[in-house]
């Protein structure tokens, strides 16, 4: 399986523009620069917002797939991922995570949102710190 986006650029660094799609098109040359990655007032995504989305929506299925695994359905899981920026580098990702699961105690959902933290796929292919805190809600 291999999935794909395209990127595309026109112009400096500062003042150009990019446009991002993804292979399903739910991104269609949607707008990305400078301005969306560093300064903000412009509509549009950037490389480090996309990362926090990918790496939210990685690790709420795994810990699904944990869930699911232990026989457990959960009405809700709600992850918001934030990546931390220093200067050029990003130095970390948090991710929050607040679930409802009939069944389960807040215990056992906090060593499963440990377990995805460490080993949800996006997880696996960064090299910078990442962190999580569980919320269960009964």
């Amino acid at each position: 399986m291999e999935r794909k986006a395209k990127a595309h650029w026109a112009g400096t660094v500062k003042e150009g523009k990019g446009e991002l799609t993804t292979q399903s098109e739910i991104l269609n040359k949607t707008n990305y620069s400078f301005k969306t990655r560093f300064v903000g007032g412009e509509k549009g995504t950037n490389p480090e917002e996309l990362l926090a989305a990918a790496h939210a929506g990685c690790f709420t299925m795994a810990v699904s797939y944990a869930l699911t695994e232990k026989g457990l359905v959960a009405a809700a899981l709600d992850t918001e991922a934030t990546v931390s920026l220093d200067g050029a580098f990003i130095t970390g990702i948090h991710l929050n995570i607040t679930g409802n699961v009939p069944g389960l105690s807040a215990e056992v959902f906090e060593a499963i949102t440990k377990d995805a933290e460490k080993n949800c796929l996006i997880s696996k292919v960064l090299s910078i710190p990442i962190s999580s805190e569980s919320h269960f809600i009964m």
